[in-house]
């Protein structure tokens, strides 16, 4: 039994460049891993089984437990690429970043699932090889294995580590229901092109990380880092979902230093100047009837990492 921890993330910057003719969009998407996580158990499974799944936690009723499971997709990936022929292993995952909810949930489970059952079986996979099988499976794969902070170029898979000093409060609003990443990008196009400026690669400029996000990150001054946060999807997001202005605005009032829906959401991101008003934030959110619930967390933290066997 091999037990792996895999953290949630939240988009400091999200830049989002226009539609590619391979349906993507080149991205600037500064990754930010928090202690908020799901944990995901690999043991052997019944021999003829194939990969079986089980899931526990609030949303364990939506997850998916069959064969389109990131975590059931990765271990069939890592097999393949051992030649291992129809592994039999089971999957339990104990859910706790919210599924649809623009902080890669699933794509956490994937990682998770990579590694797991790399230990489970005894592979010894290189970091390398697993970052490769990880883009394979998604665009957000890749950042759940590494963590930390970390700058995510082309649809954001080409990861480049970003310094980071000190502790980043954090607290995250759940909303009822997902969104859908796709819709959100193609309202992201569709309100682009309603605004008369395009929303093909050829109208939309090349994103690049913010200096001034940088420089916040690498010093560890959370309200610099406030003052730079930014999501190209927040107004898609908001197009789609309109009571999540309700939350941001609920989240602010009860003292966040910075406000951002967190990816394509619903989720929104608030920062907090430390750990006391992140818990203040977090009631104060609970009790606005603006969200599900709220979790207060904090970051960077490290990527998918073993517990235990």
């Amino acid at each position: 039994m091999i037990t792996v921890r895999v953290p949630a993330k939240v988009n400091v910057q999200l830049g989002v460049g226009g539609l590619r003719a391979d349906g993507f969009h080149d991205l600037a998407n500064v990754f930010f891993a928090v202690a908020l996580g799901d944990e995901v158990t690999a043991t052997a499974g019944t021999p003829g089984d194939g990969v079986t799944l089980s899931c526990s936690g609030p949303d364990a009723a939506v997850v998916p437990l069959d064969g389109s499971n990131l975590a059931a997709r990765a271990a069939r990936l890592l097999a393949a690429r051992h030649g291992l022929a129809d592994p039999d292993v089971h999957l339990h995952i104990a859910k706790a970043i919210p599924v649809a909810g623009g902080m890669a949930g699933g794509s956490a489970d994937g990682a998770a699932a990579l590694v797991a059952c790399d230990a489970l079986w005894g592979l010894d996979t290189p970091a390398d090889t697993l970052l490769e099988l990880a883009a394979e499976l998604g665009s957000d794969v890749p950042f759940a294995l590494v963590g930390g902070v970390a700058l995510g170029r082309g649809r954001g898979e080409i990861l480049d580590p970003l310094p980071a000093t000190g502790t980043f409060h954090w607290v995250f609003a759940v909303a009822d229901g997902g969104l859908s990443t796709p819709a959100v990008f193609r309202e992201c196009d569709r309100l682009r092109e309603e605004a008369g400026t395009g929303a093909r690669d050829t109208d939309v400029p090349t994103p690049d990380a913010d200096p001034a996000l940088l420089a916040a990150l690498a010093e560890g001054d959370a309200v610099a880092l406030a003052g730079a946060l930014t999501n190209d999807l927040q107004q898609a997001a908001l197009s789609l979902r309109p009571s999540l202005a309700a939350t941001l605005r609920a989240g602010t009032e009860a003292g966040a230093i910075g406000a951002l829906v967190s990816g394509s959401g619903p989720t929104c991101a608030f920062l907090t100047k430390d750990a006391d008003a992140a818990a203040a934030v977090a009631e104060a959110l609970r009790a606005s009837g603006t969200c599900r619930t709220a979790h207060a967390t904090y970051g960077p933290v490290p990527g998918a990492a073993v517990l235990g066997g």
